[in-house]
């Protein structure tokens, strides 16, 4: 049986992995590091003594490619569900409170009902977010976005930030709209935020990794791919840490690698080369998590808090500004925002600062145009990750549409 190379063990080249070992074909991924997921996957921390994840990533039910990711290696389950889209929020500047809660359906009754939208908008406020369906090649989020009254600030901002992760400035508007299409604009079937229940990794990628060796594939952490080897056209193998690995006439191979490892893999690749960092910062404490287990933080360095079994933990996006500063600094920036968000009172807990200094691709004009398409030079390898070209920002669902596309190239 010819055999699916896959070099990356993050989410991209485990959707492509599922994608084929579901299709009959034999797969093996090689990770360079300890364990699979990349910048989506969990471990244990020694100093607040639990498991944390390395970052946090809120899913909606309208990411199709997720949802059916989830559905294949059997961990839909595991994911938090509050039944309903609901999305809190509290204003640090005046200790305001309020959920936006689309309705179900299609068609937006809901924001003619105050209760439901955010306070002090109007309901013509929210055609605002029509005009992205039409945006330019180079419009930004704020060019198309940013109007007088509270929508903008209280809701629009903290989106493009967490979907785009780059300042709304200078993020283009129509990755914005290809995910507000798809989920807000969708109705609120479509919005329900979903996280795991225990971890990222025990629901995105443990599960994956077992479908796969179940299907006789395999994952080899720890082996990283220094080389690709190519004559005619094809590539022939692949130089490893692990030793050499010959790619047959009838295999084919699948880079799913962060975007410079990928370009020093294959030179003259374009890909995206400036981007943008998250700070998680997760405390140890444990506190109710309320109906849907995070809230939104307008007004504070802090902009998503998250509730999860023994720890509280917090996103800061866009963070190229923030990153240098010391992890004792940046904590002792954000726990003020987390007493105020969840109400509590007490002296700081244990904290882990984690820094993902590239966690995406700055999501600007100039980025997008250096993103590739799966296909490359040579006839038997493809590409997958959310650095190419999905349509999509650099997110969870990107990354496994990237995978599948990826797999049905290989497919075809």
């Amino acid at each position: 049986m010819s055999t699916v190379h896959i070099i990356g063990g993050g989410l991209a080249g485990l959707s492509a992995g599922v994608a084929l070992a579901r299709a009959g074909r034999r797969v093996v991924v090689y990770e360079a590091g300890p364990t699979a997921g990349g910048r989506c996957r969990s471990y244990v921390d020694r100093e607040l003594d639990c498991r944390i994840d390395n970052g946090n990533h809120l899913i909606l039910s309208g990411n199709s490619a997720t949802m059916a990711y989830l559905g294949a290696i059997g961990a839909r389950d595991t994911m938090r569900d509050p039944g309903a889209a609901k999305f809190p929020f509290v204003d640090l500047t005046n200790g305001a409170r309020w959920t936006v809660a689309p309705g179900a359906g299609r068609i937006p009754w809901w924001v003619m009902r105050p209760s439901r939208r955010v306070p002090e908008t109007k309901v013509t406020d929210y055609l605002h977010l029509l005009a992205l369906r039409k945006a330019g090649d180079d419009a930004t989020v704020a060019d198309l976005l940013d109007r007088p009254g509270a929508l903008y600030r209280n809701l629009l901002e903290p989106l493009a930030v967490a979907a785009l992760n780059t300042p709304p400035s200078e993020a283009l508007a129509r990755l914005l709209g290809a995910v507000v299409d798809e989920t807000l604009l969708a109705g609120g079937k479509a919005c329900v935020p979903l996280f795991p229940r225990t971890d990222l990794s025990a629901s995105l990628i443990d599960p994956a990794v077992a479908f796969l060796q179940a299907r006789g594939g395999d994952v080899r952490t720890g082996c990283l791919v220094a080389a690709i080897n190519s004559e005619a056209g094809r590539v022939t193998s692949l130089a490893t840490t692990t030793g050499p690995i010959a790619v047959a006439a009838d295999d084919a191979v699948v880079l799913a690698a962060p975007p410079w490892i990928a370009a020093g893999l294959l030179p003259g690749l374009v890909v995206p080369d400036a981007f943008q960092a998250i700070l998680n910062v997760h405390f140890r404490l444990s506190v109710d998590p309320g109906p849907v287990g995070f809230i939104g933080v307008i007004g504070g360095m802090a902009e998503w808090v998250f509730i999860k079994r023994d720890v509280v933990s917090v996103t800061v996006s866009a963070a190229n500004r923030y990153v240098d500063l010391l992890a004792s600094e940046i904590a002792a920036l954000v726990w003020p925002d987390v007493q105020a968000a969840l109400e509590i009172d007490m002296p700081m807990p244990k904290v882990r600062v984690v820094k993902e200094r590239r966690a995406t691709f700055a999501a600007t004009a100039a980025q997008e145009a250096r993103r590739p398409g799966p296909r490359s030079a040579f006839a038997n390898l493809v590409l997958a990750g959310d650095w190419t070209a999905t349509g999509l920002p650099a997110t969870i669902e990107g990354a496994i549409r990237s995978g599948n596309a990826a797999a049905k190239l290989v497919l075809g």
